[in-house]
Formats: C-alpha cells, sequence, structure tokens
C-alpha cells in the first residue's frame, strides 16, 4: 500500500474537525485516510492533550530526524557496536539483542532492532551482515501484495437504478438492510429490513448470525407475499450472494456508494422508526419472532404524512402489490 506524510493543509483539516467533534472514522473518511492513520496521527502528534497543525508537524519532523539517527547511533559507540558483534556472533536475532539492551543491559544506550538492522545495512555494518540468521547485505524487497479480491462480486452501483425507483414513481422498488445487535452483548443476531421505496411498506426477519447464505435465507422469506423489481443493498459483506437472491426473486439488485447510507434514506428511516421497540444496543436474540411481527404490524398500519395519513398496507393492497394477502 502506497504510504504519504500528511501534509499541513490535512493538519489543519484535521484539528478544525476534531474542534467540531468529529470522529476519527469520519476525519478519514473526508480526507482520504484510514481510521487509523487519523488515530495514530493524533495520537502522536498532540500536545498537552491537543492537536495543534504546527506542534504536530514539528513533533513528526523530530521523529523522522531521529529515526533517520538510529542507524548511526552504533557508529558513534564503540562500546555499543562491540557489545551487538559480540552477540551477532552468538547467532542472536537483532530483536533478541534490541530486547537484551531494555529489559537488562540497561548501563548501554538502547537501539531498536529496526536501527539494528539499519545499521548493519549501511556502509558502516555491511562486514557484519554474514552474522545475521538470512545473510542478507540489504533489506529484501516487499512483494507486490495481490489485487484485491471483490468484496461483492458483479456489483451494480445505485446510478444505473432505474429512474422510476429513484422518483418513487413505481411501485416495486425496495431498499435492504440488517439491523445489528449491540457489540457489548457479544451477539451474532440481526434483523434483516426489507422497505418498499413508494408506499414504504416493510418486512422484518431475525437472524441468527449475519453471513451470507442466512441473509439469503431471510430476505426470500420476506419476500414471499410480495411484487418486487429491484432490490437496493449497502456494501456489506452480508449481501455477497445477491446473484442468488436475484436470480430466485427474478429482481434486479443495486448498490449503493460507500459510506453513503442517505442513497438508501427509506430503509435508514425505517430502522430508525424500529429503534422505538428495540434500542440501539440492544441483542437482537432476545426479541421473539411474535414480537418482532409486532413492530412489523406497528410499521405497516400506522398512518403516514408522507402518504397523506394512509396506511403502508393501505397503499401496497390498493395497488395490487401483494402476491398473496399477508398474514
Amino acid at each position: 500500500m502506497k504510504y504519504t506524510h500528511f501534509t499541513d493543509a490535512e493538519r489543519s483539516e484535521i484539528s478544525i474537525l476534531l474542534g467540531k467533534g468529529y470522529s476519527h472514522r469520519s476525519i478519514g473518511n473526508a480526507l482520504g485516510r484510514s481510521q487509523p492513520s487519523i488515530s495514530r496521527e493524533t495520537k502522536r502528534n498532540s500536545a498537552c492533550g491537543k492537536y495543534m497543525p504546527k506542534r504536530a508537524k514539528a513533533k513528526a519532523r523530530n521523529r523522522r530526524k531521529l529515526s533517520k539517527y538510529q542507524g548511526m547511533k552504533v557508529n558513534e559507540r564503540q562500546e555499543l557496536e562491540t557489545y551487538i558483534t559480540s552477540k551477532l556472533r552468538l547467532k542472536w536475532a537483532p530483536e533478541e539483542i534490541a530486547g537484551r539492551l531494555k529489559e537488562v543491559d540497561k548501563h548501554l544506550p538502547y537501539i531498536s532492532g529496526k536501527g539494528i538492522y539499519k545499521w548493519l545495512y549501511s556502509a558502516y555494518g555491511q562486514k557484519y551482515c554474514h552474522l545475521l540468521p538470512k545473510q542478507r547485505c540489504k533489506p529484501r524487497k516487499r512483494r507486490k501484495k495481490n489485487p484485491k479480491r471483490e468484496m461483492i462480486p458483479n456489483r451494480v452501483g445505485i446510478e444505473h437504478r432505474p429512474v422510476k425507483a429513484n422518483e418513487r414513481t413505481e411501485f416495486g422498488h425496495f431498499e435492504e438492510d440488517t439491523m445489528v445487535s449491540g457489540r457489548k452483548t457479544k451477539s451474532k443476531a440481526a434483523l434483516a429490513v426489507f422497505c418498499e421505496r413508494k408506499a414504504r411498506y416493510s418486512k422484518l426477519k431475525g437472524m441468527r448470525n449475519m453471513k451470507p447464505k442466512t441473509h439469503v435465507r431471510a430476505q426470500k422469506k420476506m419476500a414471499k407475499t410480495l411484487r418486487m423489481k429491484t432490490i437496493t443493498y449497502d456494501n456489506g459483506i452480508e449481501n455477497k450472494n445477491h446473484e442468488e437472491v436475484a436470480t430466485e426473486l427474478s429482481v434486479r439488485t443495486f448498490f449503493c456508494n460507500p459510506y453513503s447510507s442517505w442513497e438508501k434514506g427509506t430503509v435508514e428511516n425505517t430502522i430508525g422508526r424500529i429503534r422505538r421497540f428495540i434500542p440501539k444496543g440492544a441483542d437482537v436474540s432476545k426479541y421473539t419472532d411474535k414480537q418482532i411481527q409486532k413492530i412489523e404490524d406497528w410499521l405497516n398500519h400506522t398512518p403516514r404524512k408522507c402518504l397523506n395519513y394512509r396506511t403502508p398496507y393501505e397503499i401496497m393492497q390498493k395497488n395490487l402489490r401483494f402476491i398473496s394477502s399477508p398474514q
């Protein structure tokens, strides 16, 4: 993976967004960086518990200078060089030598395992490289990683979804999402949710886990009584087997852009309504099929302002959107 250091502009942006209360993940998404990179930057380069761009830049620059100096530390200290070469002759690895210096032989200056390698690979330490376990005289070239496998095969983006689905002018276009159990519960159970874009009609199904096969079975059961044309998903791995669903239900499947949950706002809004009954952080496995059915009935038989105060069930029934009458 290609790595680039943070620029002055990025550090200023991080400072501003932290001041506004944004999470590290949100900042990473905004800057095109990973969440761990943002966390590492703020942790290593903050001063007095606060992240300031100028001080962060100075700390990073000093750390790089010290890093480049590490290998030369051995060359400038004869006693340290003698210690390292004697241990290399005993077939000790650089990491073992560094660990010994840190924990036991503290009377000598400390140098890390990487620092020892850097000295050995320099012009000063080349003559001792034959004492290394692999006897290499220069760093091994890293192999290029294999191309990242596509997590969701034959994925079709939401930009190709029919205009009638986007504008809610036609029935049969559904959005699907999963509502997971809280992390603290350590439960793998989740709730699969279907929602029709125009009628706002919903179907719910509890799942023991988020495995793609389990998810497919849940969708097939939810779709038994529905006339469907398309399904819009997010990019979760549980949607990996979307082609099986498409074939079984004779529908087309589409996917939102990454980190763009607003593109399937209908089902997101529905999950918000479900949270009245299953609060965030709850264990979904604690709710029985009967309880989940009661929540589904409430969603479908409650008048909605966007439906001119008719219920989703009434809209579906009036427009013959059921294959058979739902139980």
